[in-house]
């Protein structure tokens, strides 16, 4: 069955099921392959894109929960994203395979609160689960981006 989705700014055609998760149209169909597969069952946030501006999770979302609403990846964050920059400022990925779904959670927290506090971090990345423990550095990150868009 064939489904229209607004990915990345560009209207693109889904050769799939509706009960399809989100994750496997991007990946395995359409070859962005920036969003990784972790648990698959939302509870690592290695899958994470936004919906609407929001973060989801790509593993559980069916295709036909997305309906008419704009999905940005990894990929369509552009590569010279704050977030991306203070990423490599940091120091923050290690093994690597969590940092797209991190980041994708740390946009949108700056987006909707450019200045966060601790708590709003903590609340914001708790989903998201790093195995080599670069939490430090991804606060580190996040508070960096805050501090630039204050000045």
């Amino acid at each position: 069955m064939a489904t229209t989705l607004d990915i990345n700014g560009k209207p693109v055609t889904a050769q799939a099921a509706p009960d399809t998760p989100l994750l496997w149209v991007l990946r395995d169909e359409l070859g962005l392959t920036g969003t990784k597969f972790g648990c698959g069952v939302a509870q690592c946030g290695a899958c994470t894109v936004h919906l609407d501006g929001q973060p989801i999770r790509a593993c559980v979302t069916p295709i036909a929960a997305v309906g008419g609403g704009k999905i940005t990846t990894i990929e369509g964050l552009g590569g010279a994203h704050p977030v991306q920059e203070a990423w490599v400022r940091h120091d923050v990925p290690q093994c690597g395979y969590c940092q797209s779904g991190q980041i994708m959670s740390a946009a949108a927290l700056l987006a909707e609160k450019p200045k966060p506090s601790d708590e709003d971090i903590d609340s914001a990345m708790a989903g998201n689960i790093c195995r080599c423990g670069a939490y430090q550095r991804i606060r580190a990150a996040i508070k960096d981006v805050a501090e630039e868009g204050a000045r």
